[in-house]
């Protein structure tokens, strides 16, 4: 490249040098922008680079001159983003389950060019959650863009499910069938992404967790369900569904210790009609998918809450914990 050309990247340059090494806590001297300006070919007088650093400011970068003895240091001040921010974004893509390690690591290269070279330093950190396994599945990140895609778009999406078999193997469901969803919403919960979308065989809203779906592509049909989905509240819905297990809904009275009122708030939200029994005691009632997940969730509370009714639901109950009796003492 020409002298002359590369003179007219001298301003991106300057903001680069000072995006990476300087911070609120590092300040850089004039003669050492001068001298690394140099190292790229750049020649630029003192007086010269007060009047681009002035050019910056009035193109609305924030630069600070602090003077420190004789000598005068300049260092970026607001960025787009804070410290913590970018310490909470890194601790977000290490501990998402659906991130595959590698993609998580890129992420975090990436996070780290958002700042100095000292406060990325301080992002190379290292977040403990107990049992978290990350995701295998590398192609999830673009499957959800290319969800994100489709409802942009207006359009269905054909795709493979897979199960786990025995042997730790993957296995096509239902021997390789292909899944033609019209998608409707992304919903996060128990720490892994689903696709929540309209079955026209089915005539009713699915959900299947991303991580599982393989060869997604984008269909040239028009999306089904437009009605259904609009009368569908998905807050509501993945309250009701345990860990996204489907079962028979139905209205369940619970009976609750006074001190688990939060664990029920947590759960079900605000909305949910408090009937006091007593200074121990409250019910409620609350529409849930009945499933052994449901149940297990209940069980896990112990004596805290108990199922009340309908009946078929404490039988449910009662014959799940007679299963579990006879399991741990069949001999």
């Amino acid at each position: 490249m020409e002298d002359n050309s590369i003179q007219k990247l001298k301003l991106l340059y300057l903001l680069k040098f000072l995006l990476e090494n300087t911070d609120d806590e590092h300040g850089i001297k004039s003669s050492d922008i001068i001298k690394y300006l140099s190292e790229v070919g750049i020649k630029i007088e003192r007086k010269t680079l007060y009047s681009d650093i002035s050019l910056l400011k009035r193109f609305g970068v924030d630069i600070y001159q602090e003077h420190d003895g004789r000598q005068i240091l300049y260092h970026i001040g607001n960025r787009d983003f804070e410290l913590p921010e970018l310490k909470l974004l890194v601790d977000l893509v290490q501990s998402s389950r659906f991130i595959t390690k590698k993609k998580s690591q890129s992420l975090i290269n990436k996070i780290e060019k958002l700042t100095s070279k000292y406060e990325a330093e301080q992002l190379q950190r290292q977040v403990f959650v107990s049992g978290r396994v990350k995701s295998e599945n590398e192609r999830i990140y673009y499957n959800v863009d290319l969800i994100h895609m489709a409802i942009n778009s207006d359009a269905r999406v054909n795709f493979q499910y897979f199960q786990w078999n025995i042997n730790k193997e993957k296995e096509l469901r239902h021997n390789g069938k292909i899944y033609d969803v019209s998608p409707w919403a992304l919903s996060w919960d128990s720490e892994n992404y689903y696709l929540v979308g309209y079955d026209e065989d089915l005539k009713a809203i699915r959900h299947y967790r991303v991580d599982k779906i393989v060869n997604l592509k984008l269909s040239d049909n028009k999306r089904f369900g437009k009605d259904d989905f609009y009368k569908f509240d998905i807050a509501k819905y993945t309250n009701r569904i345990f860990g996204m297990f489907d079962g028979e809904e139905k209205r369940v009275r619970l009976r609750v210790k006074n001190s688990f009122v939060g664990v029920i708030i947590d759960r079900f939200g605000t909305d949910i009609e408090i009937d006091k029994i007593n200074n121990i005691f409250f019910e409620t009632e609350v529409e849930v998918a009945v499933s052994e997940q449901f149940l297990g969730w209940i069980l896990a509370l112990g004596d805290n809450v108990k199922i009340v009714e309908p009946e078929e639901v404490v039988k449910n109950m009662k014959d799940m914990l007679n299963e579990r009796f006879k399991l741990y003492n069949d001999e």
